[in-house]
């Protein structure tokens, strides 16, 4: 590993902390996991194959019958407490209990979803207006893929 010395002005200004995960539903009705699985698998990172062949498919046959299934599966787990897939419900307990532990180094931490919501650009805004030039940007996923990380990590760099 090789370790490079970091200039004075680069070791200013606030750093925040972005949670990122993969992403869910707003609800578990149709046009919420419709809209939530045309983001998601039309992600080039996703789904490799050409736009062209794989975007009338995904429109027509996919997202016409995968919604009602998927949003079944989605009511079986759905916090029905917070009105919220357990994934949000986690990755927001997760940043609160992050923030809680650096509010005295005066760290702010957000958090977003790859797709749905809140957003990475969200997330990301937020932070710049808590005046952060510095974000660690922490991908929840077990390992480094292209279709998790790496998607994720584009996002962030386009906000």
């Amino acid at each position: 590993m090789v370790f490079h010395h970091v200039p004075a002005q680069a070791q200013s200004g606030r750093v925040g902390v972005l949670l990122i995960n993969l992403g869910t539903p707003d609800d578990t009705g149709y046009r919420a996991v419709r809209r939530y699985l045309s983001e998601f698998l039309s992600d080039r990172r996703v789904i490799e194959g050409s736009p062209l062949f794989w975007q009338p498919l995904l429109q027509g046959v996919v997202l016409t019958t995968r919604p009602r299934a998927s949003g079944r599966a989605y009511e079986r787990i759905w916090n029905t407490g917070r009105n919220e897939s357990p994934l949000r419900t986690i990755t927001r307990e997760q940043a609160e209990k992050l923030a809680e532990r650096f509010a005295a180094s005066n760290v702010p931490v957000a958090w977003g979803m790859r797709y749905g919501g809140p957003s990475l650009k969200e997330a990301v805004h937020d932070l710049l207006r808590q005046g952060c030039e510095r974000i660690l940007c922490m991908p929840l996923y077990p390992q480094y893929s292209a279709t998790t990380t790496a998607t994720a990590n584009d996002q962030v760099f386009r906000a």
